[in-house]
């Protein structure tokens, strides 16, 4: 089994890999019927030197090879018939903007398997950049709060080494008296909370939150519970209804945004779900919020404030909280919005081995031992030019 890590061609490059050098290594050591090439290229957070002098062969050919691993969605023109591909398609939310690409899978009897659904049995993710998103996500909130104050400067993430940099740079400032919330405990959340916890912030509870004051910084986490109810007020919150009818729910976010001067959003929304911060509820002049760092990056809803994606180069926008519309973020009116669609790619090595050793734990074995977990089975897209019965949902997409 010839298995290729390809050049990453989407425009802006992306940095990150699939496997590093030491777990091209491990693999090739486990599973000797395995061969590992890679693709040359000048982009990628670990050099062809790297690999080379790990003993993986670097070439410019890769047709020999029946399995293709990349990150990012692979140019048309640079896709090759025939062969099995991983990569972040970006179509399963049937996104217009790859449908030409998807089309172009089946024309060229193309095997494809998404890394965003690689799962286990209970459909929980596998594999994934959520946990270098939501480090990236807490540290760039908190750089853009200092920027917003004029309080303190931190440099940029992409300019450090690694997490632990992140954190030693952060503990360089002291931060004000303020409330910190993040909603979402997935990894992306997750995520978050590290660089709030690596800061000493101390957590409290909801009710401590929204009802106390403090002398010192303090943060909350929070789930869809919290800042979703009932229309009807007939019943409590229930997760499964919330999932089954989110259409039935309004926000109950307001009390936060009278609490909270950071938000740093985690969460995964359904497009069905309410709003959780509408652009009426900006212009309260009880909405309190200055920075919000929307790692979810879902633009216009459910956070009024995302009206835009921001890049890595200009990180950090305005939004004027009377007119809902793009300002100077420094301005008073203005909340500071920081909303980066591809924040791991600011820390492409730490990302790239998180994602890496998770990839060669599950899904490897999976090509070897022929997928008796059925991991391949439930991330595979596309087989013999159709879709699979799993995603048979997007053939009025492609139509």
């Amino acid at each position: 089994m010839n298995i290729a890590l390809i050049k990453e061609r989407k425009i802006p490059s992306d940095k990150r890999v699939v496997l590093s050098p030491k777990e091209c290594v491990e693999i090739q050591n486990k599973y000797p019927e395995i061969n590992i090439f890679v693709e040359s290229s000048d982009i990628r957070t670990y050099t062809d030197k790297e690999y080379t002098d790990a003993g993986i062969t670097i070439t410019d050919n890769i047709e020999h090879c029946d399995i293709m691993l990349g990150v990012k969605e692979v140019p048309i023109n640079q896709l090759i018939p025939n062969k099995r591909y991983f990569f972040f398609s970006h179509t399963i939310k049937e996104q217009e903007y790859n449908k030409d690409l998807l089309k172009a899978i089946l024309d060229k009897n193309i095997s494809l398997h998404d890394h965003e659904v690689i799962t286990d049995k209970s459909l929980k993710r596998l594999v994934s950049f959520g946990r270098h998103a939501g480090i990236v996500g807490a540290y760039n909130g908190i750089r853009t709060y200092g920027m917003k104050h004029n309080s303190f400067q931190l440099p940029k993430a992409e300019t450090l080494k690694d997490v632990k940099d992140l954190i030693i740079n952060l503990n360089k400032n002291k931060l004000p008296a303020i409330k910190l919330l993040i909603t979402g405990t997935g990894r992306v959340g997750n995520g978050s909370k590290e660089i709030l916890d690596g800061m000493n912030i101390k957590q409290v509870d909801v009710n401590e939150y929204l009802n106390n004051t403090f002398e010192y910084p303090v943060y909350t986490q929070i789930r869809s519970k919290d800042y979703a109810k009932r229309i009807d007020g007939k019943i409590e919150f229930d997760g499964q209804d919330f999932h089954d009818y989110p259409e039935k729910y309004e926000s109950n976010f307001m009390r936060f945004s009278e609490q909270t001067d950071i938000y740093i959003a985690g969460h995964f929304h359904n497009e069905k779900a309410p709003h959780i911060i509408s652009a009426e509820d900006i212009k309260k002049p009880e909405f309190r919020i200055s920075v919000i760092a929307d790692i979810s990056c879902d633009i216009g809803y459910p956070i009024a404030s995302t009206i835009r994606p921001s890049t890595i180069a200009e990180p950090i926008y305005g939004y004027d909280k009377t007119n809902g519309e793009e300002c100077d973020y420094s301005d008073k009116n203005a909340i500071a919005v920081m909303a980066v669609d591809n924040l791991p790619c600011e820390l492409p090595r730490d990302a790239s081995d998180w994602f890496g050793d998770r990839f060669r734990e599950f899904v490897i074995p999976s090509l070897i031992n022929g997928d008796k977990d059925g991991i391949l089975k439930r991330s595979q897209m596309t087989e013999n030019g159709k879709l699979t019965p799993l995603f048979s949902y997007l053939k009025s997409y492609i139509s």
